[in-house]
């Protein structure tokens, strides 16, 4: 089992940082950060499951929530419809952007065969609109090639999302080889940083953070 670093528990929802590598959820042969949840309430003797109310890449790490009951499940599925779970990522990005703050708004489909997500121009069964707004923490230089750190708050979650619509407009996460990145690195330079929403059962306001794990997070960017 590996060793979890909670971040926020209660009787309704556990908080956790995935670790790079690891998927969200498993099957019967894949062993999972839900399993290790598992293990880990089982292990408290607490009368309680774990069940996935959101997902990360495999090859995304940081910040997640799992509820403990099926009716927290379904609070909180509610809650992500109606857009009150509010997810703030970290990404590395090629280039330079030409903006600082900007608006990203994209036609996507998801290849499930191929797993690759797609800009797409026109509506049609399986395509998605997409949105997010994102800040710029500056640029530095890595490999010999200018990267830019950006903040992004995800407006909507779909499969690569973020990956894809920087991709989309030249500027591919760093170590992202599928979406067309020439700079090579350890892992994909993505980290879910922050989680907050309104506490279905409470009312209280649930935000927690986690700081990336990947030295390229800490490079000395920089506004120009």
């Amino acid at each position: 089992m590996t060793k979890l670093n909670i971040l926020y528990e209660d009787k309704h929802l556990i908080s956790v940082v995935k670790p790079y590598g690891v998927l969200s959820q498993g099957n019967k042969n894949t062993k999972s950060l839900c399993d290790d949840i598992s293990a880990y309430l089982k292990d408290k003797g607490e009368n309680a499951e774990c069940y996935v109310i959101h997902r990360l890449d495999k090859t995304t790490g940081g910040v997640m929530f799992f509820a403990k009951t099926k009716a927290m499940a379904s609070k909180m599925s509610t809650l992500i419809q109606n857009g009150g779970f509010h997810k703030v990522y970290y990404a590395v990005v090629s280039g330079k952007l030409e903006h600082n703050t900007g608006a990203l708004a994209d036609l996507l489909y998801h290849d499930k065969a191929k797993n690759k997500t797609y800009v797409v121009k026109k509506e049609r069964k399986g395509v998605k609109i997409a949105k997010l707004c994102y800040v710029s923490h500056g640029s530095a230089e890595f490999e010999n090639k200018d990267v830019t750190k950006v903040e992004v708050l995800l407006l909507t979650g779909r499969t690569h999302q973020i990956r894809v619509q920087f991709a989309s407009r030249k500027h591919p996460l760093v170590g992202d080889r599928k979406y067309g990145c020439d700079i090579p690195y350890s892992q994909i330079a993505l980290w879910s940083r922050e989680i907050n929403f309104l506490h279905p059962f409470t009312g209280e306001m649930v935000k927690v953070t986690a700081d990336p794990e990947l030295p390229i997070f800490n490079l000395d960017y920089r506004l120009f």
